[in-house]
């Protein structure tokens, strides 16, 4: 099957769905996404969206807050621009109609979280994420341009380099191949503006709060087809997730620690004091190492979160999604620390992109967390997540409106995917166990503490894997779970390399090898790009 659009989206998250939303009064529009329009990040968003808003708040402050954060590595001028954007992307979101919580006296309740110098941050009690996609998804499907594709799963970009068989510098995208899972058929998809939203790529991690559908599908993608990808290496462990052997990494959310929650050994002693001036609201990057070190140091399993001397009837107020899940698991936080450990959260690299979410190949637009938009640095700054996607939907969708108002280039013809002579497999075992290889390899050598003689040995053997893979995946139809698994080792390869080149230590690359930022040599972008 073919289908030609005007727009398409790959992913349908907060990015996803805002820039359908801005193009669709101006043509047709095809969301595709590989699961359920819900199966995404963005639903299971806890804290909240940061913007300026309290006359005690600034924009040079989120700004500085963004810097530090970002260890100096952010663009000035895309957090800058972000920054200024945050009151219009709160703004959209209302009026696509998420309900932000407001205090007794009806305004917004503003709350904080790590690295935040001002109470900034929108929130849904703890539920923030799964009410903005709740309202967008109502938004989009009441839309009469917007077309959704559910259970389908991008394979690979369709340019106009591959079609033509030359090479073009730059190339254009001119679409997507696109796995129809229910059907098992490798579907066209032709468009004039291609625009990926596939999010991030913590499965890449044996241990991740991220959804399943976060396998970097993206950026591999991209990769492939010969766009930039930067600073792969920064993979933002969360400081805090539920440890219990029956809980599949379930996010505690910073907000608890910025209403007042304390970490504590497993004998009671808070820890923070002395690691940082802001102490337990640290940044991620601080809060992730000093866990580490505590769980290493003293043999534990898990460190406390504790948040028991505030009063039980707030806690249940303020986080009633933490607090009814905890106790689904016989953990009452109102009485008792939450134990923690720390998880693969969110990938502050990705696809290199312009102040337009542009990528280097034409038409093809990076928004969310699979790009690389120069706003988060070598760390993320809590909650300024949800702000990039909303303020990158709008600037992509600014872009793409301007340039499919000019004349477009002739479309080349597509040609429709071709399986050769591959066969159904009787082999997925061997899928299974590769996922499972990949994923602890990356654990084990390229986790929140690293160095040059682990990241080695993980490249020598994802290399390996992915020979064994690039064999099974052309003799055999392609399935949902092989492209996945031909993504993640593909993004593994990438951060294992990422991680190889940045001779210092900045923000969420930690190494023992060098373990001084170096401002001097690399205060700047890696990147890295197929070679042909």
């Amino acid at each position: 099957m073919k289908i030609i659009t005007d727009f398409l989206i790959v992913g349908s998250g907060i990015a996803g769905l805002s820039y359908a939303l801005k193009v669709a009064e101006h043509g047709r529009v095809a969301i595709v996404t590989k699961r359920e329009v819900s199966t995404t990040a963005t639903s299971l968003a806890q804290g909240g969206i940061a913007a300026v808003s309290s006359d005690l708040d600034s924009f040079e402050q989120h700004f500085d807050d963004t810097m530090t954060a970002g260890v100096q590595l952010p663009n000035p001028e895309i957090v800058r621009m972000v920054v200024e954007m945050g009151p219009r992307a709160i703004e959209d979101l209302i009026n696509w109609g998420v309900n932000f919580s407001r205090n007794k006296n009806a305004a917004y309740d503003l709350t904080r979280e790590g690295g935040h110098s001002q109470r900034r941050i929108y929130h849904a009690k703890d539920e923030t994420g799964k009410e903005i996609e709740r309202a967008l998804v109502t938004a989009v499907r009441s839309h009469p341009n917007i077309t959704l594709y559910e259970n389908h799963i991008a394979v690979d970009l369709i340019t106009e380099a591959k079609m033509t068989r030359r090479r073009l510098k730059p190339d254009r995208c001119l679409g997507v191949y696109v796995l129809n899972r229910e059907t098992g058929e490798v579907e066209t998809f032709g468009a004039t503006i291609t625009a990926l939203a596939t999010g991030g790529a913590g499965k890449v991690y044996l241990y991740t709060c991220n959804p399943d559908v976060a396998t970097g599908d993206g950026i591999a993608m991209a990769y492939r087809a010969g766009a930039t990808i930067a600073n792969m290496e920064f993979m933002q462990f969360h400081p805090t997730t539920l440890y219990h052997p029956h809980a599949k990494s379930f996010l505690i959310s910073e907000a608890v620690r910025g209403e007042g929650a304390i970490l504590r050994r497993r004998n009671g002693t808070a820890f923070m004091d002395g690691k940082h001036p802001l102490k337990d609201l640290a940044p991620r990057d601080i809060v992730a190492r000093a866990i580490d070190n505590e769980m290493k140091v003293h043999g534990d399993d898990f460190v406390c979160l504790d948040i028991t001397h505030k009063d039980s009837a707030y806690i249940k107020d303020r986080f009633p999604h933490i607090y009814e899940t905890c106790l689904s698991y016989g953990i009452d936080m109102t009485v008792e620390p939450i134990p923690v450990v720390p998880a693969a959260h969110y990938l502050c690299g990705g696809i290199k992109v312009d102040p337009f979410g542009e990528t280097d190949i034409n038409n093809l637009f990076a928004i969310g967390e699979v790009s690389c938009t120069g706003l988060h640095g070598a760390n993320r700054l809590a909650s300024n997540s949800l702000l990039e996607g909303v303020v990158f939907a709008e600037r992509a969708a600014q872009k793409s409106l301007e340039r499919t108002k000019s004349k477009p280039a002739p479309f080349p013809a597509i040609a429709q995917w071709d399986s050769g002579s591959a066969r159904n497999s009787d082999e997925e075992v061997i899928v299974a166990h590769n996922w499972d290889e990949i994923r602890r390899c990356m654990w084990n050598y390229v986790g929140i503490v690293r160095s040059d003689k682990r990241l080695v040995r993980a490249l020598r053997r994802v290399q390996m894997i992915q020979e064994e893979i690039s064999d099974y995946y052309w003799d055999f139809y392609i399935t949902s779970d092989l492209v996945e698994l031909r993504n993640i080792a593909t993004v593994a390869e990438l951060i294992i390399r990422c991680g190889l080149k940045r001779k210092e230590s900045r923000g969420l690359h930690y190494t023992i090898d060098y373990p001084v930022t170096d401002d001097v040599h690399w205060k700047r972008d890696t990147l890295i790009r197929k070679v042909f």
